[in-house]
C-alpha cells in the first residue's frame, strides 16, 4: 500500500522565517531608495553649479562702458514658488541690467535644451509648463522642500560666478565694477528632503570649486 508523504508544505516557523527575511529585504531596499534618492538630489544641483561656472568661464562678462557689468554675472539660484508649493533652480546672466533673469537669459538645459527657467510668481507643483526644462523644479523631483546658507553666502540663495570661474555673492545690485562680491570664506548650501534627509553642498572661494560634504571628490 502506497504511503503518502504529507510534508510538502511550509511549517508555522518556516513562513515565519521567509516573512521575516522578506521584510528585512523590502527594508533594506526602502533605505537604499531613500539614499539614491539624497544622492541623485546632490549630484544635480552641484552639476547644476558646475554648469553654472563653466557658463561664466565661457563667457566674458566684463564691460568698461557699463558700471553695471557685474550685475550680468551669471549666477544659480534656488528659489520658491508663487504660491509656496516648492523650490526650483533658475541659471542665467542678466545681460541687460535689468534686475532680474528673463527667459531669453536664461541657460540652456543640456539634457532638454529647454530654458532653466521659472519666474517666482508662478506655480510649479505641476513641474512647469511644458517650454521649461522640467529638471529645474527640485521639490517636485527630489523632495527637496527647503536650503539653508552660510559662511560666504549666509542668508544668500544664489551664487555667480566671474570669467575667471571665482564665486561672488552680492553682486546684483552693484554699481561699481570693484570686484567687492567676491566671496571671501566657503558657501554652504544646506538642502532639506521632505522626509528628512539633508546634504551639503560646499563651494570654495577662489576656486570656485563645489563638492557634497562629505565626498570631496563628488
Amino acid at each position: 500500500m502506497k504511503k503518502f508523504n504529507y510534508k510538502n508544505g511550509f511549517t508555522m516557523i518556516e513562513l515565519v522565517l521567509v516573512i521575516t527575511v522578506l521584510g528585512i529585504l523590502a527594508f533594506s531596499a526602502m533605505s537604499r531608495m531613500e539614499r539614491d534618492l539624497v544622492q541623485e538630489a546632490g549630484d544635480t544641483i552641484l552639476s547644476d553649479i558646475r554648469y553654472t561656472q563653466h557658463m561664466a568661464i565661457n563667457d566674458y562678462r566684463e564691460n568698461p562702458m557699463n558700471n553695471n557689468w557685474q550685475k550680468s554675472f551669471w549666477q544659480i539660484k534656488i528659489e520658491s514658488c508663487g504660491s509656496g508649493s516648492g523650490l526650483f533652480i533658475s541659471i542665467g546672466a542678466d545681460k541687460d541690467y535689468g534686475g532680474d533673469i528673463d527667459k531669453k537669459e536664461s541657460a540652456l538645459d543640456p539634457e532638454n535644451s529647454k530654458p532653466m527657467f521659472w519666474t517666482n510668481t508662478q506655480e510649479c507643483t505641476d513641474g512647469g509648463d511644458g517650454t521649461v526644462s522640467n529638471n529645474i523644479f527640485i521639490t517636485k523631483k527630489f523632495g527637496v522642500d527647503s536650503i539653508e546658507t552660510s559662511g560666504g553666502c549666509q542668508d544668500k540663495k544664489y551664487i555667480g560666478f566671474d570669467h575667471l570661474g571665482r564665486p561672488h555673492v552680492g553682486f546684483t545690485n552693484s554699481a561699481t565694477p570693484d570686484y567687492s562680491s567676491y566671496m571671501q570664506q566657503p558657501c554652504d548650501m544646506k538642502f532639506t528632503i521632505k522626509n528628512g534627509k539633508n546634504f551639503t553642498i560646499r563651494i570654495l572661494p577662489e576656486t570656485g570649486y563645489a563638492y557634497i560634504d562629505g565626498q570631496p571628490n563628488s
